[in-house]
């Protein structure tokens, strides 16, 4: 069956070439999109689902509205509330590599207060360096978030490492790692209270008294299994004057659904390789088609001792499928190295789907016959005279 595919090796290796890369393609598809999903997914296990998070909304009259001073000490009381911290924006204050760039490239970055178990709360750690804590709060020091520290092009930590903050030096004393649930937290360079209150001046006068400004981001870990019941009670909490002022989210949902959008684009990629799988079609076809053209001298000498049509036909239509069957494993064993390298390099486990290698094997098949079986029929219907007569 192989002995037309190996006398015109190059042919048939070309034909298939189209087939193998439409396969390559579905499984890496379907590879990388199980894998990344199975990545995200875990990433939100070790983080937990019960994160809540209550930012300042939008006043009704318009502009933004401001979260209560005794916000955070609130949300603490609530039961089935274990942990909180909180966040706020500083919205006049830049940071910058060095006071020689210019206003407008803040590569948008933000300067956020922050509370000193903030990384407890969000469950990031440290890439580099330390945290705040009660001494450094109080000093003009900053700890950079992930994404922070990539764009100052922050690659480690020393006496000497400093950023241009508010228009005075700031120390750079930590890096965190990625935060999932907080990206904000990920863009932002962060410093104590105290020092955003005199360093920065983020002040606010509650009755007659200056204090540092309100929290504009308050992160609550619950109960697990309580979260629907604390959500609901978060924004009255939080807010009891004005809770409509006041937004509640679960950040892992975002991550939840991003994941489940992560194969959103699968039916548009898996087009493109069902497209190369037809191009590996046509290939297989015209090979198969000038195949029965330069073996008429072949076929009728096959008939001629006896050969029946339906053995001639099961011959070309058996090279046809073979030359897809090679393909199309070729393609799988593309595919999974794709996906094994790519799933490695993002620290994700290695998930290919039954339906990716099947289906990849199982299309080559089908294509190989459809592909064979017009050439396999008219090599059958070569009478044997005149078969002969081409030789």
């Amino acid at each position: 069956m192989s002995v037309g595919l190996r006398s015109r090796p190059l042919r048939a290796a070309l034909s298939g070439l189209g087939i193998a890369i439409g396969t390559a393609a579905i499984v890496a598809i379907l590879g990388l999109s199980a894998s990344s999903q199975a990545g995200l997914l875990a990433e939100i296990d070790r983080l937990g689902t019960n994160l809540l998070t209550v930012e300042a909304g939008q006043r009704l009259t318009g502009g933004p509205a401001e979260l209560p001073p005794e916000a955070p000490a609130r949300i603490a009381h609530l039961d089935d509330v274990q942990r909180v911290a909180h966040a706020a924006l500083l919205p006049d204050a830049r940071v910058y590599r060095s006071p020689m760039i210019p206003a407008s490239a803040t590569g948008g970055l933000q300067v956020r207060a922050a509370s000193l178990d903030l990384p407890a709360v969000l469950g990031t750690g440290l890439a580099r360096g330390l945290w705040l804590d009660a001494a450094t709060a109080r000093v003009p020091v900053a700890v950079l978030g992930a994404d922070a520290a990539t764009r100052l092009g922050i690659e480690r930590i020393d006496q000497r490492q400093r950023i241009w903050l508010g228009d005075q030096w700031f120390a750079v004393v930590g890096v965190l790692r990625p935060s999932p649930l907080a990206p904000e937290i990920d863009v932002s360079a962060l410093v104590g209270y105290p020092t955003a209150e005199r360093r920065l001046g983020y002040v606010r006068v509650v009755r007659g008294t200056a204090q540092a400004g309100p929290a504009s981001s308050i992160y609550a870990r619950t109960a697990t299994g309580r979260e629907a019941t604390v959500q609901a009670r978060l924004a009255r909490t939080a807010n009891p004057e004005v809770p409509s002022e006041t937004n509640v989210s679960q950040p892992s949902d975002v991550l939840t659904a991003r994941a489940a959008a992560a194969g959103a684009f699968d039916g548009l990629l898996l087009g493109l390789g069902a497209v190369a799988l037809v191009v590996g079609a046509v290939g297989v076809a015209n090979t198969m088609i000038v195949s029965v053209l330069e073996r008429r001298s072949e076929i009728g000498l096959r008939r001629a001792l006896g050969a029946t049509r339906r053995q001639v036909r099961a011959q070309f239509l058996g090279e046809a499928v073979l030359l897809a069957v090679l393909g199309g494993v070729a393609g799988v064993l593309a595919g999974t190295a794709a996906t094994v390298a790519y799933a490695a390099a993002r620290g994700w486990s290695v998930v290919l789907p039954v339906e990716a290698w099947a289906g990849g094997i199982g299309a080559a098949i089908a294509i190989g016959a459809v592909a064979g079986l017009v050439p396999a029929v008219r090599a059958a219907r070569l009478p044997p005279a005149a078969a002969l007569r081409t030789a």
